[in-house]
């Protein structure tokens, strides 16, 4: 697999900073006059963050494992990014269907607006990662030139994802400003995202710099 192995170290160099999205929603402020209704709106938010953050850590985290491993096959790989790229999507598309669920944050000025555009690009996130996925099922394992080059073409396509990170981070971020990232501090599901990406976070120094982001907490 020797031409296959930099072909896919590349791709889980890129896409190694995308699970640091979700540690967008994890406020570092506190204020104890923060409105009920809006506490219960970021516990319904924060309570799905966690499970999702650990599936797209772990899909990140099982490409680059195989990415590390000179005698992984070219069925290994297919079959490693596949369930990897499946996994990142149905992460995304739960983190939107759980702010969706949740509605606009009450009191808050533009809220719903806010909410729906976290929404649209963590669904469009989820469905890159599927498109990705589709790709990966299609390459053919058997002849190595062909599978090397289509898994070239499955990295170039990866660029796209750090356009739809940092929109999807800078979606988050909007969201969580003022009382909202006042609730969001309150809920020890979002403190627990936070704490762990902080020292079990996928190595993010090769990725594209507009995926790597860090934490707003602090």
């Amino acid at each position: 697999m020797e031409g296959t192995d930099p072909v896919n170290k590349k791709l889980a160099a890129a896409l190694s900073g995308g699970a640091v999205l979700v540690v967008a929603l994890s406020g570092c402020s506190s204020n104890k006059g923060t409105d009920p209704k809006l506490i219960a709106w970021a516990k319904t938010v924060c309570d799905a963050v966690p499970a999702q953050d650990a599936k797209i850590k772990a899909a990140n985290e099982a490409i680059s494992t195989t990415a590390s491993d000179t005698t992984s096959s070219a069925a290994t790989i297919q079959k490693t990014d596949s369930q990897a790229f499946q996994d990142m999507s149905d992460g995304y598309k739960a983190l939107a269907a759980a702010i969706s669920s949740a509605g606009a944050p009450p009191g808050v000025d533009d809220g719903a607006k806010r909410q729906q555009n976290v929404v649209t690009t963590l669904n469009s996130l989820s469905a890159s990662y599927a498109a990705l996925k589709k790709k990966v099922d299609a390459l053919d394992t058997k002849d190595q030139a062909k599978f090397a080059s289509g898994l070239q073409d499955v990295a170039s396509q990866t660029t796209q994802l750090e356009t739809q990170s940092k929109s999807g981070t800078a979606a988050l971020n909007a969201l969580e400003q003022g009382e909202v990232k006042d609730a969001i501090a309150e809920q020890a599901s979002c403190k627990k995202v936070s704490s762990t990406s902080s020292t079990g976070a996928p190595d993010t120094a090769s990725a594209p710099a507009s995926t790597s982001t860090s934490s707003t907490a602090g």
